[in-house]
């Protein structure tokens, strides 16, 4: 219940910080957004950096962490334009396709083996992309190439942090990753900065201070919980923004949006099912492999 709660609040966070996104973007532009969300969610995480009996985060991978933080600044530009410029459930459900590019990426990168039943799961999430996207067709908007290559970014960007996690904590990663992020995302910033004014200061503080939230509380529901079983939760995050899309910006649900989003969501929930159940399997069975397998 703890795990499902955590994960439940890092949704809303991360549902809240898109949406802050988007009033931000009406007054400054993109990468500026990116700047701001950095270095205020860089300031959010100074008080529990600070709180008694905190370990030193120590690391001796920083050159990674440079490479890391370049390919995840390209994968936030991606999506912050995505968000600013899309219809908000177009958006996060485009986001959603990550995971399909991270098996692949998993596949190529880390040589992990992945069978049938896995694959039929990522082909068929590639589909729900193409509804949305629906190439070719009278509805098709160019911006949504944008957000997909942001989910591609941000799946090269999970391999990434899965290989510092090896050695680093999950809090170390985290504030490295906006140490460089800080510095880097001001550099684009600078070339079309507009000093923001008055409630601009209040949406670019909560995009650093929800997002930097939805992180911590995502990596400790995945603590406490099997992926398998909050991975669900974390789809409520689409009908949150559809309902901020709605009240807000007047926006409404496209009939392919909506069964793109469900097929998308449908497989990644089933490869989040299969990667448990293998897990436990592997769990059960002597330590004799080497390598993950995955199906």
């Amino acid at each position: 219940m703890r795990a499902a709660l955590l994960m439940l609040g890092s949704t809303m966070a991360f549902g809240i910080m898109a949406v802050a996104i988007r009033l931000a973007t009406a007054h400054v532009p993109t990468q500026e957004v990116a700047f701001f969300r950095n270095a205020f969610g860089l300031l959010a995480m100074v008080p529990m950096l600070l709180r008694p009996g905190n370990a030193p985060l120590r690391t001796q991978q920083l050159p990674r962490y440079f490479v890391r933080s370049a390919i995840g600044l390209g994968s936030m530009l991606c999506g912050f334009w995505a968000v600013g410029h899309l219809p908000l459930s177009q958006a996060v459900s485009l986001s959603y396709s990550t995971p399909l590019f991270v098996t692949i990426a998993a596949v190529l990168w880390l040589g992990e083996i992945v069978r049938a039943r896995r694959w039929a799961a990522v082909i068929c999430g590639f589909i729900g992309v193409l509804i949305i996207v629906r190439p070719g067709q009278a509805g098709f908007e160019a911006g949504t190439l944008v957000a997909v290559l942001g989910a591609l970014l941000s799946a090269v960007v999970a391999i990434q942090i899965k290989q510092l996690t090896r050695t680093d904590g999950a809090d170390t990663v985290v504030f490295y990753t906006y140490v460089f992020w800080v510095p880097m995302s001001l550099v684009p910033a600078l070339f079309v900065w507009t000093w923001p004014a008055g409630i601009a200061w209040l949406w670019l503080a909560a995009t650093g201070v929800f997002g930097t939230l939805g992180q911590l509380l995502w990596t400790r529901a995945l603590r406490l919980g099997e992926v398998s079983a909050l991975t669900p939760i974390s789809f409520m995050q689409l009908p949150l923004v559809a309902m901020f899309g709605w009240l807000l910006f007047g926006e409404t649900l496209d009939r392919w949006t909506v069964i793109g989003a469900c097929i998308i969501l449908g497989s990644n929930a089933y490869i989040a099912h299969r990667e448990a159940v293998l897990k436990r399997r592997a769990a059960s069975q002597a330590p004799c492999a080497t390598g993950k397998v995955t199906e």
